[in-house]
């Protein structure tokens, strides 16, 4: 099982970052997965195999979701 951390990483949500406007960055026992769940600056790929695991969602998503989690929130992914 998954736990929310938030952070920023190195690129501000912007626009004009890959994780779109924002991030979340999913952690097992206190180390990183490398996988997140954040918005995107290219919708049309939301669904598509572009990434190593993360999921996409448009970024007015991405930032409602970011709003209503905390840091340790539980995270189950169904695939």
């Amino acid at each position: 099982q998954f736990q929310v951390y938030k952070q920023h990483g190195p690129l501000e949500g912007r626009w004009d970052n890959p994780l779109g406007a924002r991030a979340l960055y999913l952690f097992v026992d206190n180390k990183d997965t490398l996988f997140r769940i954040h918005g995107t600056n290219e919708p049309s790929e939301i669904g598509g195999h572009v990434s190593s695991g993360c999921i996409r969602m448009r970024d007015m998503d991405a930032i409602d979701l970011y709003g209503r989690v905390h840091v340790g929130t539980p995270v189950v992914v169904i695939s």
